[in-house]
This record gives structure tokens, sequence and C-alpha cells, in this order.
């Protein structure tokens, strides 16, 4: 596995896999890899002939008061994992190469970005935008895979992609869970034992949501009530959202009549987790 810090040479090693008809995948992390990104590392590996993990802790989609400072930064573990999984090439830019003096220009894709994550963070989403603009347009791959944990993320990268015409293929990989359901998450290290086991119930809380769908409940009023009981049932959480979604515009829904995303996010002290699940409607007899 080779370490390439300088966008230039990145931008070389593609162009020249590019010219031989090499197939280029793209696993864009923040590092502190975790099993959810072994899972992405892996369904990438089987899907390209070269594969390229860019870890970099993209400071502008954090906001003044969010945890950039104290992101967890375990650089020798990521390498190893990229390394055992078979990673060709490790992107490890800089701050300064990704956004040298002078640099103006950001990404905004207003309607997605406005509700859920954007409404509680903001300035998050277009840093995104535009640091998966720039990795597209360093790296140059065919491929690239996302989380389904970082749901709104997702939409997000295939509008984009659509929208500039980056002719990138986006694959979104579902998402990882530990045992007990909890998504995972580089964040969850910030949770004490006893928070462990509490953040559990956001998971369980959309759970009761999708049995409420699968039951044939349609009502998106009812159904988020289910959920926001369920969480509620546990004090140490604070709810930040949860709503019923339209699984392409991420608009809430008045009535489920097909495939719907249950999103939801909290707070367990300074800890803030995400979390989603994908659920339909009973399929009528004919």
């Amino acid at each position: 596995m080779k370490i390439i810090r300088s966008p230039r040479a990145m931008t070389a090693w593609s162009e020249q896999l590019r010219r031989e008809g090499v197939k280029i995948g793209l696993v864009p992390t923040m590092g502190a890899l975790h099993e959810g990104h072994r899972a992405l590392i892996r369904a990438a590996r089987l899907r390209c002939d070269a594969l390229v993990a860019s870890i970099f802790v993209n400071p502008k989609q954090f906001g003044p008061q969010e945890d950039l400072a104290k992101y967890p930064r375990t650089i020798s573990q990521d390498r190893a994992l990229c390394k055992k999984e078979g990673v060709d090439i490790c992107f490890e830019p800089t701050v300064e190469a990704m956004y040298p003096s002078g640099f103006q220009t950001m990404v905004t894709l207003p309607a997605i970005a406005r509700r859920w994550e954007g409404e509680v963070r903001p300035h998050h989403f277009s840093g995104v935008a535009t640091v998966v603009t720039k990795l597209f347009g360093i790296v140059r791959p065919q491929l690239a895979l996302f989380g389904q944990k970082d749901f709104q993320q997702s939409v997000l990268v295939r509008q984009l992609v659509k929208d500039l015409n980056l002719g990138v293929e986006i694959v979104v990989h579902p998402t990882v869970r530990e045992a007990d359901g909890l998504a995972m998450s580089s964040r969850n290290i910030y949770l004490s034992s006893d928070d462990r086991i509490r953040a559990v119930t956001l998971y369980r809380g959309l759970q009761a949501g999708a049995e409420a769908i699968r039951r044939g409940v349609s009502d998106g009023a009812s159904i988020q009530k289910t959920m926001i009981q369920t969480i509620r049932g546990e004090p140490a959480l604070t709810i930040d959202y949860l709503s019923v979604c339209g699984p392409d515009t991420l608009e809430p829904l008045s009535a489920v009549t097909s495939r719907v995303v249950l999103l939801g996010a909290v707070r367990i002290e300074s800890v803030r987790l995400i979390d989603n699940l994908l659920a339909a409607p009973p399929r009528r007899s004919s």
C-alpha cells in the first residue's frame, strides 16, 4: 500500500491507471476507521481494480462549536486496516493542500441541505459537498462508496454527481451495526459505558416506527409519535428530530404509500448520534 499526500501526485497516479483501462474505486473517510469502514472498503474492493481510501478530517464540515479539535485521529490504526483490506492508496492530504491560500469556492445543494442535519448543522453539508467534489476531481474514481448511516449525505452526493455530471457511480452500503443494533460511528468512542447502553434507544425508536409501517399504519404523524414515545422512555436522550421522509427528496410525508426512510438524531450529554431505517408498507394482496 502506498501513501500519497499531494493532490497533484494523486491525480497523476489515477490518470495513469485510467489510461490503462483500470477501474478506480474511492472510499472517502475522515479516519478513525471502524468495522463500518472496513465493510465499505471490502465492498469497494470487489467492485474495482484499484482502490483509494482517503483519510482527511475536513474542517469545512464542522461548525464553530463542533468537535473538530477533538475528533479522533488514529492514523496508524487506519493505515493498518487499509493495508489489511487491500487498499492500494491511502490519500492523506493536509488541510493546506486541500484548501490553499486564496481558496474561495464552496458547493451548496440548498434543497437537500436545508432540513434535518442541515438545520441543526447549517454549514455542514456545504463542507461535505465541497470536499467530495474536490476528492472526485483529485482521485478521478469511476466508483465511490458511502455508508447508509449518513443517509442525508448519500442523497446529497447522488444529487451532486447528477447535477454536475461528475460521472462517478455512487454505491450506498447498508449501515453496519453493533450486536445490539447501535450504528457504528467514529463518535461512539465519546460515549461513557452507561451512555453506550442508552444509545441503542435511537435504533429501537426507529425500529418501532418501521414495525408500525409494516403493520399497516400509514399516517406519518402517528408513526413519528410512536418513535418519539419509544425514545422518550430513556430520559437521558434528547431528540433533535425524528421524521418519516421520502427516500429521494427527504421531504417529510404525511402518509406512507411506498418505501420511506425514517430519520433520527438524538443527543446524550455532549454526544450527538444519527441513524435511519428504510421501511415499506405491507403489500396489498391482489
